[in-house]
């Protein structure tokens, strides 16, 4: 039999696919929608849903917000933790990640929020930890401009020390709510940590009780060499963009390195990649939906104004068919490396058209899909993939595509699981 892989699935909390022919003219802003998606991703026994996040409106694309909102990139984009606590309370086995900065919170808060929805959750919850990468975000809370990336590494470094220790500032066996003694809390076991680093100060504990997992799963994104440190030394699953079965491969071999050299067992992390299927009843109908996407009128512009939310570059500067020059950013240079596939020749609008092939090109139907993820994983060699859509956007008919149509397939095959066999998400996502 093969050796199983994870799955999860890569959303936020936006405007969806607002203006398919499928899908239904109402808000989704009372979040029922995301609620019903990770239903139905927990009859399908996905590991995670996982809600991303930014804090601005971008104005990346020619200096101006109009094509971020008129095709609604990343904008508008409520909160993602009031949707999570929903999900959490209207599901039992599928975990739930929600996006916070170390930009944006305080540590105590974001500590004081995480433990409250890992309990909502019953143990479930994960902390996609980011840095934020964009000046734009840096100047809703204050800044002028965020911090070099290198700091903003270190300085997320001795946020997730500090984090980790107001988690354990509670210790197990804390809550006694013993009635004979009137006590509820054993006071000697709540502590404390009196943290004083180079970049914050707390003196703790938290005032909420320990939370079911000890502390949410971590979760982490790093492209950058120094990103991939910080993933390998803190991260318990790891969000990774796809580039070829063998540039996964070098991706995962490469973190894991970095993980043993750490201390830590490469086996507890769990790499997913992003991937974009689509699939249709045949081959034929599958490949024209593919085509239909990528030949739409706004689907060049929309794919280059989304890139440049997260890298800070303005690619309308930037001749569509010449090859683009080799840039640098401060935001996330992961996702630009991805994305500009340097020395490859291709012009910025192959890249475009290719923004949402992860790397695999994964069209057909249900089976062959499903064969096509089985073979790549057997070449990287695990841990599964991060299922997306481009932009992010979602509708009932492409979750049911997916848990309904893809899944079963992978089933089928033994390369997903078929039922849940642990409570927490952290014991979920080390079950293989």
């Amino acid at each position: 039999m093969p050796k199983p892989f994870h799955l999860g699935w890569f959303a936020n909390f936006t405007a969806g696919e607002w203006n398919h022919p499928f899908t239904a003219d109402t808000s989704p802003w009372d979040g029922k929608f995301y609620v019903e998606m990770a239903q139905a991703m927990e009859r399908a026994c996905f590991d995670y849903i996982m809600l991303e996040d930014t804090l601005m409106v971008s104005e990346a694309w020619r200096g101006t917000p109009e094509a971020t909102l008129r095709h609604a990139l990343q904008a508008p984009k409520h909160d993602p933790l009031p949707p999570a606590a929903m999900i959490g309370a209207a599901t039992t086995h599928l975990g739930v990640v929600a996006t916070m900065s170390t930009m944006a919170y305080p540590p105590f808060l974001l500590a004081r929020l995480a433990s409250t929805i890992d309990s909502i959750c019953g143990g479930r919850f994960g902390w996609n930890i980011v840095t934020s990468g964009e000046d734009a975000a840096a100047q809703n809370f204050g800044m002028d401009e965020l911090p070099p990336r290198e700091q903003r590494y270190d300085m997320a470094d001795e946020y997730v020390e500090l984090v980790t220790r107001l988690f354990d500032s509670w210790e197990p066996g804390a809550v006694l709510r013993d009635r004979a003694s009137g006590t509820y809390a054993d006071s000697s076991k709540v502590h404390p940590i009196h943290f004083e680093g180079k970049y914050f100060k707390c003196r703790g504990p938290l005032n909420t009780v320990r939370s079911p997992q000890g502390k949410p799963v971590y979760v982490q994104a790093g492209g950058s060499p120094r990103g991939r440190e910080f993933a390998a030394r803190t991260a318990d699953s790891i969000i990774a963009t796809a580039n070829g079965t063998a540039g996964m491969k070098w991706y995962r071999d490469d973190v894991r390195a970095r993980a043993v050299k750490a201390g830590r067992d490469p086996d507890s992390i769990k790499v997913l990649f992003l991937v974009y299927p689509v699939v249709g009843e045949t081959t034929a109908e599958a490949e024209a939906k593919y085509q239909r996407r990528v030949t739409a009128p706004d689907f060049v512009e929309s794919a280059l104004a989304s890139i440049g939310t997260v890298t800070d570059i303005d690619f309308s500067q930037f001749d569509l068919d010449a090859e683009l020059p080799r840039l640098t950013t401060n935001g996330e240079q992961g996702s630009l490396d991805k994305f500009a596939q340097w020395g490859s020749g291709k012009t910025l609008r192959q890249l475009a058209s290719e923004r949402f092939d992860g790397g695999l090109r994964l069209v057909g139907t249900p089976d062959e899909v499903a064969e096509m993820m089985g073979e790549a994983m057997a070449e990287i060699g695990g841990d599964g993939f991060l299922i997306s859509t481009p932009f992010q956007r979602s509708s009932r008919r492409t979750v049911m595509e997916i848990t309904e149509g893809l899944v079963p397939a992978l089933q089928r095959r033994g390369l997903t699981r078929t039922r849940y066999t642990h409570s927490l998400l952290r014991d979920t996502l080390r079950e293989f």
